[in-house]
């Protein structure tokens, strides 16, 4: 067993990926070049290969580092997955062997591997979030159905309203990005780039799309959908808080889960949550149900597990501070701060 950094065209990596069950599409190639290109970090990309030469094992790892925040590694930031992926029983093992020696190589505290499974029994875990899964059935009708009543009358409630919803690719990013800014403005939290949607968009063109609500030609909610396998996950997703009588997230989300069911998806993906908070509540009643999520943690000796989160208490003035900055002050000061924000 060898283990080696890779820097060849994806192929091989993505062959890998595609044949393993566990895999999930921040496996993909493809998101080391939209990290690089989007914020500038050092990306390693680690495989094992066995004694044939074949892949048996990849590693994905972004090194992220900030006055604020310190230096660590995470497979991968700024997602809900990534992490280890092997198809043979030592191939876990010689990658995180090489993954602490890079620790030390970086002067990073810590690595962060983000898994739907526990995949090193002895690693310490943390098991604070979930994501939110909806199953799907087979036809927009019997979904339609299967719906808590009073979304359905909600949905109901945004068409009466007059919004009406969009779906598209590139042509949407600036109504898209506009709602987003405004929205992460309002919950105190930096903005990225548009850069950085704007090479989603371009590097996955085939399973990326824009859905946008639309009220007299102003976008007021939209979200980016990304799928894999059968799976579609709505990873960001914004509306204007002005609106919110109008019920546009809900119609937005129902027009989300018809365009997945019309893409043969078994699993609609709401993406992360903390049990019990407002969007964790939000989803629920659509009918999904959490699923664990398990990031473990490579530790130097005497490091705590990390605690990079909204809650800790010393980030609250900043919130605080964020929220009352107009939107395009956030558009220029944000993407410099939410690159070092895993």
């Amino acid at each position: 067993m060898t283990v080696q950094h890779y820097n060849e065209d994806g192929t091989a990596w993505d062959a890998f990926v595609a044949s393993h069950r566990h895999s999930t599409n921040y496996h993909l190639y493809g998101w080391r070049n939209v990290i690089e290109k989007s914020f500038g970090h050092m990306v390693y990309y680690l495989v094992a290969r066995n004694s044939n030469n074949e892949i048996c094992g990849v590693l994905p790892l972004v090194h992220m580092k900030s006055m604020l925040f310190g230096s660590f590694l995470v497979s991968l930031p700024f997602f809900n997955y990534g992490g280890l992926l092997c198809s043979e029983d030592n191939a876990g093992a010689t990658l995180l062997n090489m993954a602490r020696c890079m620790l030390r190589d970086v002067r990073a505290d810590h690595a962060e591997l983000r898994h739907l499974h526990i995949c090193e029994e002895e690693l310490a875990t943390k098991q604070h979030k979930v994501t939110m899964i909806l199953d799907l059935e087979q036809d927009e009708e019997t979904q339609w159905k299967a719906l808590d009543a009073k979304v359905r009358n909600q949905v109901r409630k945004a068409e009466k309203c007059g919004l009406q919803t969009i779906t598209g690719h590139m042509e949407l990013l600036d109504g898209f990005y506009a709602v987003f800014c405004r929205n992460m403005r309002d919950l105190g939290t930096p903005v990225y780039s548009k850069g950085f949607f704007r090479n989603i968009l371009e590097t996955f063109p085939d399973t990326s799309r824009i859905i946008s609500v639309m009220l007299e030609g102003k976008t007021v909610a939209s979200g980016l959908l990304i799928w894999f396998r059968d799976s579609l996950e709505v990873p960001w997703a914004s509306s204007i808080i002005d609106y919110r009588e109008k019920c546009p997230n809900n119609l937005l989300y129902w027009e989300a889960i018809r365009f997945a069911i019309r893409k043969g998806a078994r699993k609609f993906d709401f993406g992360r949550s903390t049990p019990g908070e407002g969007t964790y509540r939000f989803k629920k009643q659509w009918g999904a149900k959490p699923v664990q999520l398990y990031w473990q943690y490579l530790l130097e000796k005497g490091k705590h597990v990390p605690e990079l989160n909204p809650g800790n208490p010393k980030y609250r003035l900043a919130i605080k501070v964020w929220q009352q900055l107009p939107v395009t002050v956030t558009k220029v000061l944000g993407p410099r701060i939410v690159k070092s924000i895993p």
